[in-house]
Order: C-alpha cells, then structure tokens, then sequence
C-alpha cells in the first residue's frame, strides 16, 4: 500500500463510517526481525526491518470525550470514554486501541477508521504497527510534541498493560523509526537505535517472507512462559538479564530447561553482531548461515517454532541459491524469511508448494520485502482546535 492509496483508501473509508472527512491520514509499517528473536524482553540486541506493508489510521477530532473506532480489517467497531479506559475480556484489536489513548493522555475524543494490508498472525507486527498508526496520528492531531522513541514506549505500554503481552520495545521501535535500505541495530537495554545497510538486492539477492498461514497468537501461554523461563534463567544465574550471561556460565546452569532457554538468548545476541559485521563486509553467505543457526536455536533451545515454519526452513536447506532461513517473529505460527538468490525463488515455491500440497495445509504467501521507512502522516493532520 503506497502512502497515495493509503491517502485515498482513508479519506473514502472514513466518510463512509462516520460521515464526513478525516483530518489526516497516518500509516505504520510491520517489521521482520532479520535476527535477533527473544531477546528484547531480556535486555538485548535485534535487528529488524520496518516493512511495505502497513496498518493505517484516518482520524478526526471530535469536541467531546468519546472514542469511535472502526476497524475495516475485521469488520469491527468500538466506543469508549476517555475517563474510563480500560482493557477489554480476551483478544480484543481495540485493547492496542485504548492502551495508547491512555498512554498519550489526550484532550478530547477522536473518531478513527483502521484500515491496511499487513496482514493479522503471519508474525509482522501488526499489533504495534496499529499501535504506532494510532500514536502518529494522536501525536499531531493534538500537537503532543512526543518523539519517535517516546511513542514507540507508548505503544510497548499498551501492549503489556492493555492487551496483555509481556513483550518487549524492538516492534514498536521498528514500526516507528523505520528507514529505507537500512535495518535496525537496536539496544533494548538503553534502548537505542542505530540504523546499518542492509540492501541485499543490491548484491542480486531477495529477502523472501514466507506466511505459512499457521497464525501466531502472542497472548497465549507459550510466549508468557518464555518470558518467565528467560526471567528464572537470569535469576538462576545471578544477573540482571540474560544480555549480561556468557555461554560458558550458561552451560553450568543445573536445571536442563533454563540452560537451553538461556543458552538460546545469549547465543542470539551473538549472532545479531556476526549479522550486522557480515552485511556490512557483504558476505551474505555468512548472514544465511546465522539464519539458520538461530532457526536451530529457536526451534531446539527455545522451543519456540512450529511443524510449518520447519518445513519451511528445512526445503530452504535444500535449494540451490536460497543462502539462509530462519522464522521471524515470536514463533508458534506465523513467517519465516529466506535470503536466498532471485533465480532461487521460483524453485523455493515450487517445492514448498509440493510439500504443502502433501500434507493437505491451506496455501501459504510468499513475497519479496525490502526495508522501508516508518510510521508518519501521509496526509492532512491540521493544526489542533
């Protein structure tokens, strides 16, 4: 979606819903990690992209307290009082809503039409690219004057409070601070950001995201349990994150579970520095193969893949061309990505849709991605009345 369709689909879709014209019309990026999985709630290092793939947001003021959302994704609508915010039973698409009114501490309410292409549970980040829509949209409709890093703490805010994910700031920060050609370096423990290269078209390669249409669902227990196990292994070995553990302290861990949970955090932070060395020397063979070696990492020591995102990675071991794979996201469902040469792709396909075919699983996605710039306005935004 180019920020012109993103212009136009808002402004119809809104006087559609609400009956008159928006004042603006903001989009958020999702992001794939490149590397870096698991890491950010222990205090470590990611390095995602921000994606051409967007949740969006056309939004008017209103002079009241009242909040009218509508979402034309899922064909759902919703209404709350600022006064009263508060998270909502179960999965709920309006929780990501109300955590960041309530994180941004608005004047007056606000009608607001969500719209996109970034597809729910293939593991992109669409939870904090409506998050981060919604933020630059409140940002300037009401002159907050918050800044990039501030609202993407806003938005990792209504993911823990409201929606009840223990997840960390890298998806927010990716969806917010998103460059074109370059990947993210971030820090989650300052947290800072440094943006690296990565333009591996460049070089006649593609970064492929494979959708295995297995959703992804963080609110269940597998990812919670993660976060606990990482925060046990810390504990057991007597630092403040696993960011702060070395390898070797790792393996003496006596309970089997914490050590493989540890050993996969502290070997992932490794791997993000071979990445972001091995990009900028362009040697891309050596970023495939960190690919896969965090795809065994999360799949043996995090337990944290699926049957699809495995086969997926395992056909990709098996095609000339493709250099690397690996799943990206929390895992449990949702994509994986493949560096891989663009003559490779066709045959990547081909045998994943054999292999699919056999196994009687709905059609999976694939498509090619390249980095891309982050949330903003795309039209409109008026000055504040």
């Amino acid at each position: 979606m180019t920020p012109q369709q993103a212009a136009a689909a808002g402004r119809d879709g809104f006087r559609q819903r609400f009956g008159t014209g928006p004042d603006g019309v903001w989009l958020a990026p999702g992001r794939v990690n490149l590397i870096g999985e698991h890491t950010d709630y222990q205090q470590g290092l990611c390095l995602p992209i921000a994606i051409e793939r967007h949740t969006a947001v056309a939004a008017r003021r209103r002079q009241d307290g009242r909040v009218r959302a509508w979402s034309g994704v899922l064909a759902a609508a919703a209404e709350a009082d600022l006064r009263s915010l508060a998270p909502r039973p179960g999965p709920n698409w309006f929780n990501y809503v109300a955590g960041v009114l309530a994180g941004l501490g608005i004047p007056r309410g606000v009608d607001l039409f969500v719209f996109g292409d970034l597809p729910l549970g293939a593991g992109l980040s669409s939870s904090a690219a409506l998050e981060m829509a919604v933020a630059v949209a409140l940002n300037d409709l009401f002159a907050l004057s918050r800044t990039p890093e501030q609202l993407a703490a806003v938005g990792q805010r209504a993911e823990n409070l409201f929606a009840g994910v223990n997840s960390g700031i890298m998806d927010q920060m990716a969806s917010a601070l998103g460059q074109a050609r370059k990947a993210l370096l971030l820090d989650t423990r300052i947290p800072t950001v440094s943006a690296v290269p990565f333009v591996p078209e460049d070089a006649g390669l593609a970064l492929v995201v494979i959708d295995t249409r297995a959703a992804h669902q963080v609110s269940g227990g597998g990812y919670q349990a993660r976060f606990e196990e990482a925060r046990a292994a810390a504990a057991a070995l007597g630092v403040p994150a696993l960011r702060d553990a070395r390898e070797a302290e790792v393996e003496r861990l006596g309970d089997p579970l914490l050590r493989r949970r540890a050993r996969h955090i502290v070997t992932e932070n490794a791997r993000v520095v071979e990445v972001v060395a091995a990009a900028g020397r362009g040697d891309w063979p050596a970023v495939g193969q960190a690919f896969f070696a965090s795809h065994r990492s999360l799949a043996m020591d995090y337990e944290v893949s699926h049957p699809a995102l495995d086969l997926v990675v395992s056909v990709a071991r098996e095609v000339p061309g493709v250099l690397g794979a690996r799943l990206t996201g929390a895992g449990f469902g949702g994509s994986a990505i493949a560096l891989l040469r663009t003559e490779a792709e066709a045959e990547l396909i081909a045998r994943l849709r054999a292999q699919y075919a056999r196994r009687g699983w709905a059609p999976f996605t694939c498509a090619a991605v390249q980095a891309a710039a982050g949330a903003r306005r795309v039209e409109g935004g008026g000055t504040p009345g």
